[in-house]
Parts: structure tokens; C-alpha cells; sequence
């Protein structure tokens, strides 16, 4: 699981997102950013989740924050997902592990008695100034906009 906590400064990370556009720390300056991993487009909790998010998007764009969406699936796996669900936001295509490994979500996982590496699905939520203000580890996959917008 993730060593980062509230208080720390978020890693300064740099993505690709579904339709190849880069997005970096230092875009979301002055915004509050909500980032969050999940372990695979299209399965049902990350759906929920990710629809959930996406059906409170106006309530985050009220309060000033962005959403960025972060799985090692691959552009193509990721823009399916998007445009199926029409998600307003942008999800990165982190097939590399570059910024999943700057947050600290790769790791040991079990699932029906099997172990095996993969991404602990975990949400962080960023100032304006790139601080961390809040770690989700415990992420309510049908409720999450309200465990963020509490």
C-alpha cells in the first residue's frame, strides 16, 4: 500500500491519457485535483466507481476540482471505456507504471485465494498548491464522490 499521507507533497508525476495527451502535476496548479487509481477499465467496481464520479462531475467542478483517471490498461483499453460511459474526465494509460509507482498503489494483492501483483485501488485528493489533503484506501466503489466530497 501507498507510504504517501496527508501533509505530503503529491509526486510530481507525468501521464498519457487516453487520446495521447500528456498531463503533468503542474497543469492542475491552482486547482484541487482528485486522482484515482483503479486496478481495470471496464470491470464492474472500477465502472461503478468511475460512474459514480462521473454522475457527480458537476458537484466536483463546483468545488474547483479535476479528475484524473489512472489504470495499466492501454490507450485503447482506457478511450473504450471513456466514450462507453462518457466520462468527462481524462484516464491515463499508465502501461509502464510510471505514475502508479510515484503514488505508491502497485503491489501484493489476494483475490479468491490467489496472489498477485496489482493496483491497489486507492484515491488521492490534491490542493491547489500539490498538497496531499486526503488518502482513500477504503474506496465505496457506488458511493465514492461523497467519501471524497464529505
Amino acid at each position: 500500500m501507498t507510504t504517501l499521507k496527508k501533509g505530503d507533497k503529491a509526486p510530481k508525476f507525468s501521464g498519457t491519457d487516453q487520446d495521447g495527451k500528456t498531463h503533468e502535476l503542474a497543469d492542475y496548479t491552482g486547482k484541487k485535483l482528485v486522482i484515482f487509481f483503479y486496478p481495470k477499465a471496464s470491470t464492474p467496481g472500477c465502472t461503478a466507481e468511475a460512474c459514480d464520479l462521473r454522475d457527480n462531475f458537476e458537484r466536483f467542478q463546483a468545488n474547483n476540482y479535476e479528475l484524473l483517471g489512472v489504470s495499466a490498461d492501454s490507450a485503447k483499453a482506457q478511450a473504450k471505456f471513456k466514450d462507453k460511459y462518457e466520462f468527462p474526465f481524462p484516464l491515463l494509460a499508465d502501461e509502464d507504471k510510471t505514475v502508479i509507482n510515484a503514488f505508491g498503489v502497485w503491489g501484493p494483492k489476494k483475490f479468491m485465494g490467489k496472489e498477485y501483483d496489482g493496483i491497489h485501488r486507492t484515491t488521492f485528493v490534491i490542493d491547489e498548491n500539490g498538497i496531499i489533503t486526503d488518502v482513500i484506501t477504503d474506496v465505496k466503489t457506488k458511493v465514492h464522490a461523497n467519501q471524497i466530497l464529505k
